[in-house]
């Protein structure tokens, strides 16, 4: 795989899995789809990779491992050295990263930003490459709702903020927090019961 500069290099419509071209769905909607698909706790993580492959391939090549490669390659942009340092450290599970955004609970958000700054409607644009999406997302002024929102979520409260600046953040944290799968609801409510009523919590950690 090649590094990619979208300045001055093509946006792929293809990928190569064991030197054979294969057409990918380039499609912003298509990898919006992928990363809801893989951040949803009750799909089992086998299905994950065979409905990943059906989104992503028309025809699926017969080298699933190296037809799962390109797809991570097309999702981080083609940035080559991005996947090789997920890859280390365990990033590419994307259920389990820390989460700033999330297409599926802030699509409201994310619709109105390119609106507001780009003057696009995603509603109406009938196609964009996925890397061209990214790239406008990515570069979303702070003054934005959905940039203020990523803000509060990544923001690290600490001893250095006076009260009043950690009561508000945290009340910002609160206010614009994803919501957790259901099976994290249950298990935070039945902690919570426990610790309450002073039962046993072996069982739920």
């Amino acid at each position: 795989m090649m590094e990619h500069n979208m300045l001055i290099d093509p946006l792929p419509k293809i990928v190569y899995v064991g030197g054979e071209p294969y057409a990918i769905n380039s499609d912003f909607r298509v990898t919006i789809a992928f990363e809801i698909l893989m951040q949803d706790p009750e799909i089992e993580d086998a299905q994950k990779a065979r409905k990943a492959l059906e989104l992503y391939y028309p025809v699926i090549p017969y080298d699933l491992d190296a037809a799962v490669d390109q797809i991570m390659w097309f999702y981080q942009g083609g940035k080559i050295y991005r996947q090789e340092q997920a890859r280390r450290s365990g990033a590419l599970d994307l259920a389990d990263r820390q989460m700033i955004y999330s297409y599926e609970h802030d699509d409201d958000y994310i619709y109105a930003a390119f609106l507001s700054q780009y003057h696009i409607d995603l509603q109406k644009v009938p196609y964009m490459h996925w890397w061209k999406f990214r790239a406008l997302f990515h570069s979303l002024q702070p003054d934005v709702k959905i940039s203020e929102i990523m803000g509060y979520r990544s923001m690290e409260i600490d001893g250095k903020m006076t009260t009043e600046q950690r009561n508000y953040y945290q009340k910002m944290k609160d206010l614009y927090a994803l919501p957790m799968p259901a099976d994290e609801i249950e298990k935070a409510d039945a902690i919570a019961n426990a610790l309450m009523n002073g039962g046993d919590l072996s069982g739920l950690l």
